[in-house]
């Protein structure tokens, strides 16, 4: 695993994790939502991009393994708060999203304290944080009113429900790996 923090992958990474203060300002304070749509289509971008560019190149880092689903939890959650506060989607999906997310908080922390690292992110993780980036957009087009309001009303809810239904799914594996790790006890290193 290669340790030189300064690659392109790494810089796609922080730049991601710059947009969300970005994001949180266009969607709160001023209410542009066209720039903040565009805020989260480069995040989801960049976080296809660090990954693939990583791989293909031979720059994975720990950096890179840690901060990318660090970033993609916390645009999750200022997206979901953000669009909750816009009264985009309702208290009961930013309930789920976030209580999985404590849920596998709290295994990591309990594996950890055994001596193991993160749980590895799988293909299937990914692809529900791919469903949900493309959902949140598609949920704050979906308060212009007009034809391609109701279109991405419909696009967006149908991701946002296969995304979260994918993120619930992984998050019950992940939390069975977790746990099989937890009680095997200390990590042979």
């Amino acid at each position: 695993m290669n340790q030189n923090l300064w690659t392109i992958p790494n810089a796609l990474t922080f730049l991601r994790g710059s947009g969300i203060p970005v994001f949180l300002y266009l969607v709160l304070s001023i209410h542009a939502d066209g720039w903040a749509i565009l805020v989260l289509v480069l995040a989801g971008a960049t976080d296809y991009f660090d990954g693939k560019l990583a791989r293909a190149w031979g720059q994975e880092s720990r950096f890179g393994e840690l901060a990318d689903p660090g970033i993609d939890r916390l645009y999750i959650l200022a997206t979901l708060i953000a669009l909750l506060i816009r009264n985009v989607i309702p208290f009961w999906v930013v309930a789920i999203l976030l209580g999985r997310d404590l849920v596998l908080l709290v295994i990591t922390l309990a594996m950890k304290s055994r001596g193991h690292g993160p749980l590895t992110v799988t293909y299937l993780g990914k692809a529900a944080t791919f469903n949900l980036m493309y959902a949140f957009p598609l949920l704050l087009l979906a308060l212009k009113t007009s034809w391609v309001g109701n279109v991405a009303y419909v696009l967006g809810w149908s991701f946002a429900i296969w995304g979260t239904a994918l993120y619930i799914s992984t998050g019950v594996s992940y939390f069975a790996k977790g746990l099989a790790l937890y009680r095997n006890g200390k990590r042979v290193s």
